[in-house]
């Protein structure tokens, strides 16, 4: 039996501040030590989040204005996609939160009637069509909601974040953590010692009952020194590099909006996060298909600048067979990561931690709470990787060797699929099926020329030609309440960075 007690997480970082943050709020009698390198450099360079980091918030009581300011941070209701479907496809987005769906037939099949009448109907109504989160996007508004002017809008679960993840990480350690008696150490690790157990100390001075490897892509603890394998998901996901950088604004007012924007070029796709003084963007691409330096010269001829400074990742994607393996815990990229599409970067860390509460709630761990949640993590993590390899899947680009690559991909023979794409690849060949509402498959699928449901040759039935109607009523009404609200600028000036 495994006594946590005493806990070193190994590692700063986002992950290691946000596993110190978890801990020692759930249990603050603890003895947690965060020990980390000065020669450590954190990957983050601006993160987009997703709305389930609002729970983990929740649960260690963090409100909006308390980090947000110190972390160059704005508010993402939406994710945007460009060019993956074809080139000049117009894009499309994957909105927050619920749907605005017909009461009557209890689905979104409404839609595909009024694209089967309006054959020119643009794909981007889809979304504006059945997401109150469009609603704010398309005026580049924000407010609270509190008496409900727009439905089924609900600001502290439907929007997420954008942030500087670095700011993000000294924030829990200087206002949270170590306030609450987190103790730290800055130190190089220049020896680790061992025993049946798993870890035994760290420079032959540190010791804990359970260890915390958070120390990024180099998995220090679970990978170099326990050994476990690594399951490389490098055949479903095609990208393993990226160059980012930060721009600055030229006129904020006009620049900043609420969704992260993914634009997919030669080689792989570009990041867009606009944070309150900056905007973050990357490349993301593939090594196999273009060199480091040609990358950069494709991403700087994107952004029209080159006297910018340019940090060049290298990801290893894919997850440990095990992330809990005796005294050692792997939380983040050290346990594994999947590429940055689909805003992933902090979801594994807050969702990892969200699971090992029950477990540490137990005291004492045994192999069975062990196994129990590396299957749970690693359910979710495939789900996850399956989802962001959908918008791979449904891509009809073969304009370069690299989209004729993945558009000849054969996803059914993928030895890691088993759950979200072959219930899409179900969904999408069997029409009078339909995606579930708590994933975004819909709006991907749509978003990419893959209807779910088939109209074709179906009469429009009254019912459904009455909430056309209505449906249009509505948008066009609640349309006109959000472009008497706030600016999505005034909004983060006024409630958020006012001391600016």
């Amino acid at each position: 039996m495994l006594e946590t007690d005493k806990i070193i997480i190994l590692g700063g970082g986002s992950a290691g501040w946000m596993t110190a943050a978890t801990l020692i709020k759930l249990f603050p009698k603890k003895d947690i030590t965060v020990i980390e390198s000065p020669l450590q450099k954190s990957v983050g360079v601006g993160e987009s989040t997703l709305g389930q980091i609002n729970e983990w918030l929740d649960l260690l009581d963090i409100k909006d204005k308390d980090f947000m300011p110190y972390c160059d941070a704005s508010y993402k209701l939406s994710i945007r996609f460009e060019n993956f479907y074809k080139l000049k496809d117009g894009g499309f987005h994957y909105p927050f939160g619920s749907t605005f769906e017909d009461r009557s037939t209890g689905s979104k099949e409404f839609w595909f009637f009024k694209k089967k009448f309006n054959p020119n109907l643009s794909i981007q109504d889809y979304a504006n069509s059945i997401s109150p989160n469009m609603w704010l996007v398309n005026n580049n508004v924000l407010f609270n909601n509190e008496d409900n002017k727009i439905p089924l809008f609900n600001f502290k679960h439907h929007v997420a974040y954008h942030f500087d993840a670095v700011k993000f990480a000294e924030w829990l350690k200087i206002f949270y953590c170590i306030p609450k008696g987190v103790k730290h150490i800055v130190e190089n690790i220049e020896t680790i010692e061992q025993d049946e157990d798993g870890i035994k100390s760290l420079n032959n001075k540190y010791c804990a009952d359970l260890y915390m490897d958070c120390t990024g892509f180099s998995s220090l603890l679970l990978g170099k020194t326990l050994k476990e394998p690594f399951n490389d998901y490098s055949s479903l996901l095609p990208n393993d590099s990226a160059w980012a950088t930060n721009l600055k604004y030229t006129n904020k007012e006009k620049q900043i909006k609420p969704y992260t924007n993914c634009t997919a070029i030669d080689n792989g796709w570009v990041w867009n996060i606009p944070s309150w003084n900056k905007i973050g963007t990357g490349y993301v691409y593939s090594s196999s298909f273009v060199s480091d330096d040609n990358a950069l010269k494709e991403f700087t001829k994107y952004l029209g600048h080159e006297n910018l400074d340019f940090k060049k990742i290298k990801m290893r994607v894919g997850i440990h067979n095990r992330i809990f393996v005796k005294n050692v815990c792997a939380i983040g990229l050290s346990a594994g990561f999947i590429e940055p599409l689909e805003s992933n970067g902090l979801l594994s860390v807050h969702e990892f931690l969200m699971k090992l509460k029950p477990i540490l709630k137990r005291k004492n761990i045994s192999q069975w709470d062990r196994d129990t949640f590396n299957v749970s993590c690693k359910q979710f993590f495939d789900q996850f990787a399956e989802f962001v390899a959908y918008h791979y899947a449904l891509s009809h680009r073969r304009d370069t060797p690299y989209w004729k690559a993945i558009n000849e991909k054969s996803f059914y023979d993928n030895r890691i699929i088993d759950t979200e794409l072959k219930q899409n690849m179900y969904a999408l060949n069997n029409r009078d099926q339909y995606f579930r509402s708590d994933t975004g498959a819909h709006y991907i699928s749509t978003g990419m020329n893959a209807f779910a449901v088939d109209v074709v040759d179906k009469k429009l039935p009254e019912e459904i030609k009455k909430f056309l109607l209505y449906r249009n009523y509505s948008v066009d009404k609640y349309s006109k309440i959000c472009k008497k609200q706030e600016t999505f600028f005034n909004y983060l000036k006024n409630n958020i960075h006012n001391k600016d």
